[in-house]
């Protein structure tokens, strides 16, 4: 995830460069369900309105809980499917609260009603997050299910209402990047306090869909947008948090927006953005699945690395003997092409890798979605990318060619 707002607000008002923070174990997307009321196009874990057999049963999440907390996991998100019709989620969320979990839910909003509200509110949620994907028709569209849009907007106004910190999270693709304005401007009206913008990741039943990914130039005229409304924010004075997921190139493309804004500022937003670090899926991301098996984000559901029933988390997460986990812990990771010679590779980490991996079978080729060209990347001359690229000095000097690792699709592979 990169926290637009964070890096705004070091540009607007600087601060010093201190030690890279190191969090004490992984964020935890934690797939509790994939049972969901709804079948959207881009869903990554291929989920239906029925019930799933062999799914971990309350007193088995409570174990694996308590692993968690032990291993010094700070943040659970609760998802699905619809992590709503799951009969034990307020179980499971008050005990992840009393354990000091920062406990956030992540749904479509649409089963929120006056029903459910009183207890989503007494639990304390650090945060609800709702997917919204476009206005009205759109979103319905999407969700397949008409009256989708006004469910789920009638559960983001009840949240507010009863002081719960909400966010909007919008998946962008072709068919709907032209409804971003107006998503932002309903972030306005709604009082919402995040806005998170995910790009498509080809995965799930977004794999299927990757044609109707955006093309580069649109996600540029995307994030511009997303620049320059959170610029306005923080220069208001605003707290809100505006969040990009699944391409962690939007931050080197935050360096080459800044110059013509912030010039004296590119040397210390650089070296801030290198602290980050880019992609950490393997590494400060993790995620378990419906059934408790371990992958290394929510998207590389087709790659088991072990089950909670058969180890504990903690076990699972500290084995390095995995190709995979071993090459995305590895700094600066193994990946080839484009994102093996980009100047910026301590920025981004070298971007999500299942992209690369479902296109290529390659997990460590270049990353297709990266949609800077070949000046802005520093690899062949280009004037307007010179000054862009001032911070570099102070940035570790680019490794020089590595081994490559590859790693396979696994046997039988499993829809993803």
């Amino acid at each position: 995830m990169f926290r637009i707002s964070q890096y705004m607000r070091e540009l607007v008002s600087p601060t010093p460069i201190g030690e890279a923070r190191k969090p004490s174990g992984p964020v935890v997307i934690w797939n509790l369900i994939r049972r969901c009321n709804l079948t959207c196009k881009h869903c990554y874990s291929i989920s239906a309105d029925r019930d799933f057999p062999g799914e971990l049963a309350t007193d088995e999440v409570f174990a694996v809980m308590d692993d968690l907390r032990a291993f010094g996991v700070p943040v659970l998100i609760l998802s699905g499917g619809e992590p709503l019709l799951r009969p034990d989620i307020f179980e499971i969320s008050k005990r992840a609260k009393e354990m000091g979990f920062y406990v956030g839910l992540s749904t479509n909003g649409t089963l929120i009603d006056e029903a459910n509200i009183g207890a989503i509110a007494e639990i304390g949620y650090d945060y609800v997050g709702v997917s919204i994907d476009g206005i009205r028709e759109t979103h319905d569209r999407f969700r397949r299910r008409d009256g989708a849009f006004d469910a789920s907007m009638h559960g983001i106004g009840l949240c507010r209402q009863h002081g719960i910190k909400v966010g909007l999270r919008f998946t962008m693709t072709q068919d709907n990047a032209s409804e971003l304005p107006q998503l932002l401007s309903l972030m306005d009206e709604q009082g919402v306090d995040k806005f998170y913008l995910s790009h498509l990741n080809y995965a799930g039943r977004g794999n299927r869909n990757r044609k109707t990914d955006v093309v580069h130039q649109t996600t540029r005229w995307a994030m511009d947008m997303l620049f320059e409304t959170c610029l306005d924010d923080v220069k208001a004075g605003r707290r809100r948090e505006f969040v990009t997921g699944n391409n962690d190139a939007d931050a080197v493309y935050l360096l080459h927006w800044a110059q013509s804004r912030f010039p004296g500022r590119i040397a210390h937003l650089r070296q801030k953005l290198a602290q980050w670090g880019g992609n950490s899926s393997g590494v400060n991301i993790a995620n378990i699945d419906n059934l408790g098996n371990v992958h290394p984000d929510t998207f590389w559901w087709h790659y088991d690395l072990g089950n909670v029933r058969d180890r504990p988390f903690s076990a699972i997460w500290s084995d390095n003997s995995d190709p995979l986990m071993a090459g995305l812990r590895k700094r600066p990771r193994p990946v080839e092409g484009r994102c093996g010679a980009c100047h910026y590779l301590d920025v981004c980490g070298g971007n999500t890798r299942v992209r690369a991996h479902q296109l290529t079978g390659n997990v460590w080729s270049e990353d297709p979605a990266c949609y800077l060209s070949d000046g802005e990347i520093g690899l062949c001359a280009d004037p307007a990318d010179t000054a862009a690229r001032a911070g570099a000095a102070s940035a570790p000097p680019r490794p020089p060619a590595r081994n490559r690792v590859h790693v396979a699709p696994p046997a039988g592979g499993g829809e993803a």
